[in-house]
C-alpha cells in the first residue's frame, strides 16, 4: 500500500487486487489526508477558462445544454444519474470530477460532444478546448414519480450547493464554508476544486459525494450523503485544515434572497405582492427556545448575533406558501424550499450570525446565515463538524407551540411610532378552551416604548392576533421580542425583530 502524489496533492491509496488491477481505498479519512497535505503547500488558484467563455452572457450560457444520453450511470431502472454544467460567464473555473465505482476511482473527462450548443451558443463549439472541464454537476432522481428523473441537488460555483424536496423548486443555497463574512477585512470565498461521486446500487435511495475544498486560508474534506424525499436530507461531515489564521469561520452557511415582503414596503414599479426566496430565520437554541425573525431588506448592512451553546437547529425558511402572496407564475416562490440545519454532536459555545445586505433587485442573494464560535482559528488546527440540512417544502421542525405566520408593519400613533400586527397559529393555541385568553408579552430595547398591546382571537384564519405600537425614545436600531403566554407558560415561539428608528 502506498500514497500517490500528483502536483503536490495526494490522489488516493490503492493496493493490487487479486485480478491485478488497482483498487482504491477511498473514503473520508483518505480525503482528509489529502486536505492536510494540500494545506501544507502554498495556495495555487485554479486556472480560468478561456476569455471568450468568460465574456458570454446569461442567455448564451443557458443555450448550452447537457445531452441526456450522456448522463452518468444512465441505465433502465437505475435511480440516480449525474449531469454536468458547462463553464462560462461567472463560472470562470472548472473542477476535477471522479467516479467511485466498485472500489475503483476513474476520472470523468470533459466532452463537448455531450453538450448541445444552441442557436445563441453555436458559434462557440469549434473553439471549445477538448480538455476544458466542467463547472459543476447536478444529480437526478425520481423525486416526484417513478417515471421521471428530477433534478434533486446541484454543486455549482465556489462551494455552493442547493437541493429541492419533493414537489419543490430551487431557491436558497448552502455553502461549504464562509470566511470573514461582513467583516472589514473582506470576505474570502473557498471553493470545491475536486469531487468524487460514488455510484450507488441500482435500487439505492441515497448517494454519497466527496469534495475537496481549497482557498488561500483553508483546505477541507467534505462528505455529503444525499437522501431525496420530503424533505430531501443532506448529511454533511467535514474536516478543516487552516493554512493561516482566520478571523471568523462560518459553519453550515446558508445564502438566500429577500427583496421585499409583507413586513416591508413594496418598491415603486413592482407589481408582485412579495418577492423573496426566504421570509425569515428560525432558531432553536440549546435550551429549546424557538425564535423566529422575519427578514428585512434595509437601507444599510445589518449584522445580528444570537448567542447560544450547542444549538439544536437553525435555518432560513419560506413560511408563506400561499401563491396569492407572490402571484408569479414563472418563479413560483411559494414552492421555494426552506433549509433547516441540525447540528450533530455538541458544537459548544458560539453564536449564529445573520447578515442582511441591502439590495435593489431580486437577482442577488443578500442574506447569509451561519454558525461561528466567534474566535480566530489558528493554522495547524484540525476542525471537525457534522450536521444535517433538511430541504423542506412545508413546515419545518414542527412544535406544539404556536408559530408566527404573519408580520405586518405600518405607521403608528403618535407620529414617528410604528404599529405591528402579528398572527400566531399552532396546536398549543388550538388546544386552549374557548374561554382562554393568552397574554401577549412584548418587550423592546431601552431606546423605545411599547404601547397599546392587545391580543384578539382570529375567528377568520384561526389562532390569535397580537398588535402593539413602538415609539422610539431616540434614534437608532430597536430590538423587539414578543410571544404568547398562558398560565405562566409560553404557548408560542418568540418573535424577534430589528426596527430602524430614524437615522442610525
Amino acid at each position: 500500500m502506498r500514497v500517490q502524489f500528483s502536483a503536490g496533492i495526494a490522489l488516493g491509496i490503492f493496493c493490487l487486487a487479486a485480478g491485478g488491477g488497482p483498487v482504491w481505498a477511498f473514503g473520508f479519512e483518505e480525503l482528509a489526508t489529502q486536505a492536510a497535505v494540500l494545506a501544507a503547500e502554498p495556495y495555487r488558484p485554479p486556472p480560468k477558462v478561456p476569455k471568450f467563455l468568460r465574456e458570454i452572457d446569461y442567455d448564451t450560457l443557458r443555450d448550452i445544454r447537457y445531452r441526456p444520453e450522456c448522463t452518468l450511470w444512465r441505465a433502465p431502472g437505475f435511480r440516480f444519474g449525474v449531469q454536468f454544467f458547462h463553464p462560462g460567464m461567472m463560472y470562470e473555473t472548472t473542477v476535477r470530477i471522479h467516479a467511485l465505482d466498485g472500489g475503483k476511482v476513474r476520472d470523468v473527462p470533459f466532452s463537448a460532444d455531450c453538450f448541445d450548443y444552441g442557436p445563441r451558443a453555436g458559434h462557440l463549439r469549434s473553439r471549445i478546448p477538448p480538455d476544458l472541464g466542467y463547472a459543476g454537476f447536478r444529480v437526478y432522481y425520481p423525486l416526484n414519480g417513478s417515471q421521471v428523473q428530477d433534478e434533486v441537488i446541484s454543486f455549482l460555483g465556489a462551494s455552493y450547493f442547493r437541493a429541492v424536496p419533493k414537489g419543490g423548486r430551487y431557491g436558497l443555497s448552502a455553502r461549504g464554508l464562509a470566511i470573514d463574512t461582513a467583516l472589514d477585512s473582506g470576505e474570502e470565498f473557498p471553493f470545491f476544486r475536486e469531487f468524487w461521486i460514488e455510484r450507488p446500487p441500482q435500487d439505492a435511495r441515497h448517494i454519497r459525494i466527496f469534495a475537496l475544498l481549497d482557498s488561500p486560508s483553508v483546505t477541507g474534506a467534505y462528505r455529503f450523503t444525499v437522501v431525496p424525499g420530503d424533505p430531501t436530507r443532506v448529511d454533511v461531515k467535514l474536516r478543516l485544515c487552516p493554512r493561516k489564521e482566520i478571523r471568523e469561520l462560518g459553519i453550515a452557511p446558508l445564502t438566500s434572497m429577500f427583496f421585499y415582503g409583507e413586513n416591508t414596503a413594496r418598491p415603486p414599479g413592482q407589481w408582485r405582492p412579495e418577492v423573496h426566496d426566504s421570509d425569515g430565520f428560525l432558531f432553536v437554541d440549546g435550551a429549546g427556545e424557538r425564535l423566529w425573525r422575519p427578514l428585512v431588506n434595509g437601507k444599510r448592512l445589518r449584522v445580528a448575533l444570537f448567542d447560544t451553546t450547542d444549538p439544536r437547529g437553525f435555518g432560513l425558511l419560506q413560511r408563506d406558501r400561499d401563491f396569492g402572496s407572490y402571484q408569479d407564475l414563472e418563479t413560483r416562490m411559494e414552492l421555494r424550499p426552506s433549509a433547516w440545519v441540525i447540528p450533530e454532536g455538541p458544537w459548544g459555545q458560539g453564536h449564529l450570525k445573520l447578515v442582511e445586505i441591502p439590495t435593489r433587485n431580486e437577482y442577488n442573494d443578500n442574506v447569509v446565515l451561519y454558525w461561528t464560535t466567534g474566535k480566530p482559528v489558528k493554522p495547524g488546527e484540525s476542525l471537525d463538524y457534522a450536521y444535517r440540512i433538511e430541504w423542506h417544502g412545508g413546515p419545518v421542525s414542527p412544535d406544539a407551540n404556536a408559530r408566527v405566520v404573519h408580520t405586518w408593519v405600518g405607521e403608528g400613533l403618535p407620529k414617528g411610532a410604528t404599529h405591528f400586527v402579528l398572527d400566531f397559529q399552532g396546536p398549543a393555541l388550538d388546544a386552549l378552551g374557548a374561554e382562554a385568553r393568552p397574554v401577549p408579552v412584548v418587550s423592546s430595547s431601552a431606546n423605545a416604548q411599547v404601547l397599546d398591546v392587545a391580543a384578539t382571537r382570529n375567528d377568520v384564519a384561526g389562532g390569535w392576533r397580537v398588535s402593539f405600537t413602538i415609539r422610539p425614545r431616540e434614534r437608532g436600531p430597536v430590538e423587539l421580542r414578543a410571544y404568547l403566554r398562558h398560565d405562566d407558560e409560553a404557548v408560542s415561539e418568540t418573535w424577534s425583530y430589528y426596527l430602524e428608528a430614524g437615522k442610525e
